[in-house]
């Protein structure tokens, strides 16, 4: 079962990572954008769990309840900081400083969770880390805004939140852990945009198609497979695997999109492969001496 949910979590991050390619041909406002795509998640995530759950049983465990509404409204708030960093300082440092996110997570796992850090699991984390220097390194090129940093910083912090309060709260899984969550979301951004930009949208009639991918397969199905299994991995796991989402979206830009892979980033995606299969053989290790 775990190595399905293993399987699952990749999934999401692959549907994840190829957001970026999917919403650049989409001319919408970020903020608007987020709310479509997280709309319509909603409308497949809600039919879904109307034909095949039926019954709400979060309300018997309010204190998961209330920390998957908190996850939810965390990931709204991370959609909302990423989108607008994108625009500010570029996807690049956005990307390496939003994926610090999984660095806080495992920074606090022992106190959070009670986890074991061992060497090897802390040195996969270190090639990790490293890799995504190298995926990133054209980021550091140019001048950035303040404002930009600190959204990306901001996207990162509520990323930690999000991954956090899901796992605290082990029960509620699958279908109603991810309608929950996306629900939230869906309500945290619905109120961002209504207090800033307004509901009105200017959609092209090419456009359509990319925003009910967008929101049908990278938001509805990416945030099922990826709920219905974070919260039963090892946080070690969800941490470093995490850093697998930022590598499909480089690879997919280079091979959709025909951007340049230079030396650096193809060493940098060998890091990030490496590390992350380096720190889940640890972890398996690990587990099965507890």
């Amino acid at each position: 079962m775990r190595k399905l949910d293993f399987l699952k979590y990749l999934g999401g991050l692959l549907l994840f990572g190829s957001n970026g390619i999917v919403a650049s041909s989409i001319l919408l406002p970020s903020s608007q954008l987020v709310l479509l795509r997280t709309f319509i998640g909603c409308l497949l995530l809600g039919a879904a769990f109307l034909i095949a759950v039926r019954k709400l049983t979060a309300t018997k465990h309010p204190r998961d309840f209330t920390l998957l509404v908190i996850s939810g409204v965390a990931e709204g708030a991370a959609w909302l900081f990423l989108y607008e960093a994108y625009g500010e300082i570029g996807v690049g440092i956005t990307t390496l400083i939003f994926y610090v996110g999984p660095v806080i997570v495992m920074a606090l796992s022992p106190l959070v969770f009670k986890a074991r850090l061992t060497a090897p699991m802390l040195l996969g984390f270190a090639i990790v880390i490293v890799g995504m220097l190298l995926v990133n390194s054209n980021a550091f090129q140019g001048g950035q805004t303040v404002w930009g940093l600190f959204c990306a910083g901001m996207s990162a912090v509520m990323y930690a939140v999000m991954i956090i309060c899901n796992k605290k709260a082990p029960n509620v899984q699958g279908l109603e852990n991810s309608a929950i969550v996306l629900f939230s979301t869906l309500v945290t951004v619905a109120l961002f945009v209504g207090f800033t930009s307004g509901f009105a949208m200017d959609i092209r009639t090419q456009d359509l198609p990319a925003i009910l991918f967008l929101g049908l397969a990278n938001t509805g199905l990416g945030a099922l497979l990826y709920f219905s299994a974070v919260g039963k991995l090892p946080v070690q796991t969800v941490s470093i695997c995490g850093y697998l989402e930022p590598l499909f979206a480089v690879v997919l830009s280079a091979v959709i999109l025909g951007e340049t892979f230079g030396p650096l980033q193809v060493v940098g995606a060998i890091c990030i492969i490496g590390g992350a299969i380096l720190g889940e053989i640890a972890n398996s290790k690990a587990q099965k001496t507890v």
